[in-house]
């Protein structure tokens, strides 16, 4: 499995992740999150607001066990950690000058 990951700058987001899952086949917007000093990866969901007014939200990417999420999530998370540990998070300020 080839993830190319890209840093995101702001909030609890801490990069975002493009994975070949076969080749010429890529999932997009897989997400990792900082979350209480925890790396969580979060996939991409649909959401869509229904009749009642309530929203939807559908997992885009499903699994046949809970086992099988739950490897296949760690194995993501490990990969992004292996990136962070050789790519450091670069923080970039402005100053002000009023």
């Amino acid at each position: 499995m080839n993830i190319r990951f890209r840093d995101v700058s702001s909030g609890v987001v801490e990069a975002r992740a493009v994975i070949e899952i076969m080749p010429g086949v890529f999932l997009h917007e897989v997400t990792i999150l900082k979350r209480g000093g925890k790396i969580e990866v979060e996939l991409p969901q649909k959401s869509f607001k229904g009749k009642s007014g309530k929203f939807h939200h559908l997992d885009l990417v499903t699994f046949d066990n809970e086992n099988h999420k739950t490897l296949w999530l760690m194995e993501i998370r490990e990969t992004y950690e292996k990136w962070r540990s050789q790519n450091k998070k670069v923080l970039v300020y402005e100053a002000d000058d009023a």
